[in-house]
């Protein structure tokens, strides 16, 4: 069974690509994955809170050069699947 997310971009390379109304966040706990998603993803608590333990992690200097999510790619994946859905 195939997981549809339409509004999240899962890209490998590192600049250039990220379309307008979006951002990339570097995902993984010992491999980072870099992901391109929309800007509305910030106003949603679920996401503030995954900021919030980022910030905890590296305060405001993260090592990919871009925002460092802190968790699994799959839990992203899942709670972006559910911001997809509100």
């Amino acid at each position: 069974m195939a997981i549809h997310m339409p509004r999240i971009i899962k890209k490998s390379s590192t600049t250039g690509d990220v379309p307008k109304g979006h951002f990339a966040v570097y995902v993984g706990e010992k491999q980072k994955k870099r992901f391109v998603i929309p800007i509305s993803f910030l106003s949603q608590p679920l996401f503030q809170c995954l900021l919030s333990q980022a910030e905890e992690e590296f305060g405001f200097v993260h090592p990919m050069g871009g925002v460092t999510i802190p968790c699994s790619e799959d839990v992203f994946i899942d709670l972006t699947s559910r911001l997809n859905r509100n």
